[in-house]
């Protein structure tokens, strides 16, 4: 069975509901019923109609207080949450939504500044990040073709304590949405001081970090692509590596990186890839590739009912 079909088929146990709040997109109504037709999960589809008065005016007053003291003003406030997906978030926020997925019409940008300002960040993790889950067709690696690559969305520049979390972020994701035993590769253009850089540097200081906070995770870097997920390589360029060439989660080293690796790998490996998926919410929060198929939305809603 492969990952979609499992990912789909446990968020059906659970049965949680998710609010998709771009109710205008052909894209996401087509997905709404799919979703509920499969019953992967329960769908509000939040359509002007299904928008509460009186309950708009009490998120629109409950953000007003919980940003009051950065100087916002109630008129921009009330602008704010003339669309949905302000209120959708206020309503995962409250827990009458399990979660949230848009992006389909709203820029990445968008949709993690309304899930930040609206669900806050957990404590434990401190930043706010997002990762793919990519599944490759006919591919030996990783988990057998599975992987989580981390952060293709959000982080520009993620310094050492950024990575570090990044890296905390997608394992915690990795054993509660896919059920593996996470195995974390720093990516980089050299394999540990085959090259002497600030971003080899800063991937040290990262990986000394996650060592302190999670002693028992399985994480290694700098590694090269090749050296991180392909035993025969790793063989040669590390032999001492712990994780062998068997990564199956892949932290990249800036957000260029990231970007460019989840699309290479979608479009010439004809990868099937989920997210992005936000991390670092107290809430768990999907956002959408202005580019993604009906299929992509119910695959996003199918993770976030998990991680609900």
């Amino acid at each position: 069975m492969d990952a979609i079909t499992k990912i789909r088929q446990k968020a059906s146990a659970g049965l949680k509901t998710i609010v998709l709040p771009e109710y205008e997109d052909k894209r996401v109504v087509e997905a709404a019923g799919i979703i509920e037709k499969e019953g992967i999960a329960k769908v509000l589809l939040l359509t002007p109609d299904k928008i509460d008065k009186e309950k708009k005016e009490k998120y629109i007053q409950d953000f007003y207080q919980m940003h009051i003291a950065k100087g916002i003003q109630i008129e921009e406030v009330r602008k704010t949450f003339e669309g949905t997906l302000y209120y959708a978030a206020m309503m995962t926020r409250e827990g009458l939504a399990g979660g949230i997925v848009a992006g389909a019409s709203h820029t990445t940008p968008d949709v993690a500044r309304a899930c930040i300002r609206c669900l806050g960040i957990d404590s434990r993790l401190t930043i706010v990040s997002s990762c793919f889950i990519m599944a490759v067709p006919d591919c030996p690696y990783g988990e057998e073709g599975t992987f989580i690559f981390a952060d293709c969305g959000i982080i520009p520049e993620p310094n050492a304590r950024q990575l570090c979390y990044i890296a905390i972020s997608a394992s915690d994701l990795a054993r509660k949405v896919l059920g593996l035993t996470p195995r974390v590769g720093f990516l980089s253009y050299s394999t540990r001081g085959s090259a002497n850089a600030k971003s080899t540097e800063k991937i040290t200081e990262a990986l000394g970090m996650i060592k302190k906070i999670e002693p028992g995770l399985l994480v290694d870097g700098e590694l090269q692509v090749d050296a991180a997920i392909v035993p025969e390589v790793a063989k040669i360029k590390y032999p001492d590596s712990p994780l062998g060439g068997k990564a199956n989660i892949l932290i990249f080293p800036d957000l260029e990186a990231g970007n460019i690796g989840y699309k290479l790998t979608q479009r010439l490996a004809k990868a099937r890839a989920v997210g992005p998926l936000v991390m670092g919410l107290n809430k768990p929060a999907s956002d959408l590739s202005r580019g993604c198929s009906v299929d992509d939305i119910v695959d996003c809603a199918a993770v976030t009912a998990i991680r609900a």
